[in-house]
């Protein structure tokens, strides 16, 4: 079990644990929170992706990290690392990404804590290129990425698991390279 625990000047990056998986699920059945995916969680979809999480940490040594504030010690969402695997060109590759429930939006904790994991990726994993992929229509995400040095590669592509008739399956590819 890996209970290594990072931080940013305002962030703790750490395993995941049972007591998240209630504010998780209310995050995942925001509306606003997940505007650009097809679907909204519910409580057994997000209770699964806590334990999927738990379960990458322990074979890859990193994931999408339950995040809290440092000076409410509070959980307030993820942002991680994660292995990813589909049928398109890019992959296998490792993903940066980020998910941060609304009432926390505009403090600037995706970017800080992508930052952290871009700087683990490259300098504690040894990681050569990372990845991050959103809808077309997700100027936030988009802005989060470029923020973090991420460079669009113009290479759009339908995501494979996004149905067509959501009208979120375009995405763009964003990557940034270890210098």
């Amino acid at each position: 079990m890996n209970d290594e625990k990072f931080q940013t000047d305002r962030l703790v990056l750490r395993r995941w644990r049972d007591k998240d998986k209630p504010a998780f699920a209310s995050m995942n059945a925001d509306t606003r929170v997940m505007e650009y995916f097809p679907d909204l969680y519910t409580q057994e979809r997000s209770d699964w992706m806590v334990d999927e999480c738990n379960r990458r940490l322990d074979i890859d040594g990193f994931t999408f990290w339950a995040v809290d504030r440092k000076d409410r010690d509070e959980f307030i969402g993820f942002v991680g690392l994660n292995s990813f695997d589909a049928e398109l060109p890019f992959c296998p590759c490792v993903e940066v990404g980020w998910r941060i429930a609304y009432e926390h939006w505009g403090n600037g904790f995706a970017t800080e804590a992508a930052q952290k994991c871009l700087a683990l990726g490259f300098n504690h994993f040894g990681l050569s290129r990372i990845v991050s992929f959103t809808s077309l229509a997700n100027s936030r995400s988009r802005r989060v990425m470029e923020k973090i040095g991420m460079v669009n590669t113009d290479n759009n592509f339908m995501h494979p698991k996004v149905d067509a008739a959501s009208g979120l399956q375009e995405h763009c590819l964003y990557q940034i390279k270890k210098e």
